[in-house]
C-alpha cells in the first residue's frame, strides 16, 4: 500500500485509496478481494498479496501498457 500511494503522490495520473474490507463488505465483493491487500489497476487488473517493490513496480507497468 505504500508504494501505490507513493505513486499517487509523485504522479497527479495515479490516485490512491486505502479503504477497510470488514467495514465495506460490497467493494471486496466489487473488486473480488481473495486476501490484502489488493492492489485494483484502472478497473481491469489487480494484484493480490505484498510483492517486492521490483515486482510490484514490473506488474504495475504491465497492466498499463508500460512494459511488454
Amino acid at each position: 500500500m505504500r508504494l501505490a500511494h507513493q505513486f499517487a503522490i509523485e504522479n497527479d495520473l495515479v490516485r490512491g485509496d486505502m479503504v477497510e474490507a470488514t467495514e465495506f463488505p460490497y467493494l471486496v465483493e466489487r473488486y473480488s478481494v481473495q486476501g490484502v491487500p489488493r492492489t485494483v489497476i484502472n478497473e481491469s487488473s489487480a494484484i493480490e498479496g505484498a510483492l517486492p517493490e521490483a515486482m510490484f513496480v514490473e506488474q504495475v507497468l504491465a497492466a498499463v501498457g508500460g512494459r511488454d
